[in-house]
């Protein structure tokens, strides 16, 4: 393989293992010889030789999410081309099952844990670093010094409230809005923000908070506020599981969509698609490779110096707005 691609074992050795230093030129003469050659790495060598055991895990708060799902599957394959093989942990967002996450899989059987974390606490993950090879995903930024993948929410928000102002719409509901630091948070800073530049300030009225992201917390929410006869003409929510669920609740009522009132939500989620949801679609299979990439890289080198990479978005625009 060394004399197909013209290099030394060396250079064949650091592009098999995805180590650094590697000229783009060279890498692609190696994969390309690895290619012809048809060669696989022996992972279980290679995991004897450096003490690991080549299977990473990605921690998620619900695999009954189609976001999560479409996660753990682009997730899987990115592993995959790094030669790794990837476990998926549910959490349910709960302290515990995150704590298990960062902790006791770790210690047993992984090389590192990348996690969308709900509720660990900044001090907790700050404990881990360096006891544990770890990437955090998601709206929560971490100060602790982890590496970090995730979309920039704060502006998508302010983005998809912008297309609701531009169509007229002025009394929006939001639904999923939290205090805590993360994606709740970060949509409704984006979302006041949006509004703001227009001149508007949010109505607290239409300020609907929600158990979960699911579509069933959408249906109630929404149902609740046209129950109290606060009558929006628009409803921005934080992922497209309650948007669903906000579209359900006003034809229930009778109102159009978007005639009545515009629906939206993020994720882009395959059933927002045929249902016609304007929404913020996130580069997901880039969140992925780099999320797998980076763990990678943590793995055979702890001591570098922490990523954040931001993934682009862009929005959507589909039925539920524009009639």
């Amino acid at each position: 393989m060394a004399a197909r691609a013209g290099v030394s074992f060396k250079t064949v050795s650091n592009v098999v293992n995805d180590r650094p230093h590697v000229t783009d030129a060279t890498r692609a003469r190696v994969l390309a010889a690895v290619d012809a050659l048809g060669y696989r790495p022996n992972a279980s060598a290679r995991s004897l030789r450096h003490g690991r055991s080549g299977i990473l895990a990605l921690a998620v708060p619900e695999l009954t999410s189609p976001y999560f799902a479409a996660l753990a599957s682009a997730a899987g394959r990115a592993a995959k081309e790094h030669g790794r093989v990837l476990v998926i942990e549910e959490t349910r967002g709960e302290l515990e099952g995150e704590r298990v996450a960062l902790v006791d899989l770790a210690s047993r059987l992984v090389d590192g844990v990348i996690l969308s974390p709900l509720v660990t606490p900044e001090r907790v993950v700050a404990e881990r670093i360096g006891a544990t090879p770890l990437v955090m995903l998601g709206e929560h930024r971490y100060g602790a010094g982890a590496d970090h993948v995730a979309m920039d929410s704060e502006r998508a928000a302010r983005e998809l409230t912008a297309h609701l102002l531009a169509t007229g719409r002025r009394r929006i509901a939001v639904v999923g809005r939290e205090d805590a630091p993360g994606t709740g948070a970060e949509r409704w800073r984006g979302h006041v923000a949006a509004l703001a530049d227009a001149g508007l300030r949010p109505d607290w009225r239409l300020d609907l908070r929600v158990p979960a992201y699911r579509r069933e917390d959408g249906v109630r929410a929404v149902r609740a506020l046209l129950g109290g006869g606060d009558r929006p003409d628009a409803v921005l929510c934080f992922n497209d599981l309650l948007a669903l669920g906000a579209v359900h609740a006003l034809r229930d009522a009778g109102l159009s969509v978007p005639g009545d009132v515009a629906v939206a939500g993020f994720d882009d989620i395959e059933e927002s698609r045929y249902a016609g949801l304007t929404t913020v679609a996130p580069d997901l299979g880039l969140l992925a490779r780099e999320a797998v990439r980076l763990l990678v890289r943590r793995v055979e080198d702890p001591a570098r110096a922490p990523e954040r990479v931001d993934v682009p978005f862009r929005v959507v625009v589909r039925a539920s707005t524009v009639g």
